[in-house]
């Protein structure tokens, strides 16, 4: 009997170090509020913002990534998600304004208080200044950023760094320069330093951006759980009986990171999908 409580603890032990190692991640586009073109039942942000929530939360996320936040969607999540640390949205561009969408939504990353030690933590813009908030090079559509934080998991120790992006959505030259500064900036950090990338990236897998991504190292999550082909698209724009579409809503990872699960969620409760883009979903370990 006594031999067989140790066996019985032994595997309670390793299981529980197993989550403890295990990381639930998200990226969510969850689409600028107070859009004309939203005012129909089902898109507005006070007929959704709930529903947002509740498929963010049914994953019991450790760490969320959102692109596309502005004042009202940023002070509802960081109200409703108080055990997170919210990060990215405040910043010079901004702060003369307190109403209306000027053109600049935020990447904000949330990331639970009781998990993580925040060590650092930055933001730069995609253009050839990057320390200049809102500014725009490459004939980008609009100005586009990149915020990051370097987080200490509590339990293991493990430092590791995540960004979060939304690149622009119109010009080719824009997004392929995007890319590479983020892989240019990013390199500065061992290759075995772990790293996870967040974001909307306005193209697929079979456009540059993701060439440049995968051959300086990131892993798509997705690819490494379901596999290379393409499996449908990520941004819905509200149109569901499209032919099968291209995933343009990645997460990557760099530095030994493993990733165990993969989904891109389609969850619709009540019938009102929280974005016109999917939310993804993954499980990984360092």
């Amino acid at each position: 009997m006594k031999k067989l409580c140790i066996l019985f603890m032994s595997l309670a032990c390793g299981i529980a170090a197993q989550a403890q190692a295990t990381h639930n991640v998200m990226s969510c586009n969850i689409r600028i509020t107070g859009l004309e073109a939203d005012e129909v039942d089902g898109r507005r942000w006070d007929d959704r913002k709930d529903v947002c929530l509740k498929v963010i939360k049914s994953r019991k996320p450790d760490i969320i990534c959102m692109q596309e936040v502005i004042y009202e969607s940023y002070d509802y999540m960081k109200k409703k998600l108080p055990s997170y640390i919210a990060f990215g949205f405040e910043g010079p561009e901004m702060d003369p304004w307190t109403e209306g969408y000027h053109l600049i939504g935020k990447n904000v990353i949330f990331f639970s208080k009781a998990r993580y030690e925040l060590i650092a933590e930055g933001c730069y813009w995609l253009s050839d200044t990057p320390t200049i908030g809102g500014s725009i090079s490459w004939e980008s559509s609009r100005a586009r950023h990149c915020n990051w934080v370097r987080l200490r998991d509590k339990k293991t120790g493990k430092v590791f760094r995540v960004l979060n992006t939304h690149l622009d959505h119109i010009t080719k030259l824009a997004k392929t320069m995007q890319a590479k500064a983020i892989v240019e900036e990013s390199s500065q950090y061992a290759d075995d330093f772990p790293q996870l990338l967040f974001g909307d990236f306005n193209s697929g897998i079979k456009d540059e951006p993701y060439a440049i991504f995968t051959k300086a190292g990131w892993k798509d999550v997705y690819e490494a759980v379901h596999g290379h082909e393409e499996t449908g698209f990520t941004a819905h724009g509200w149109k569901f009986e499209r032919p099968k579409g291209r995933r343009i809503d990645f997460i990557y990872t760099k530095g030994g990171v493993e990733t165990l699960e993969a989904e891109i969620l389609k969850d619709a409760p009540r019938g009102i999908y929280p974005s016109d883009h999917y939310f993804l979903y993954a499980k990984i370990k360092f």
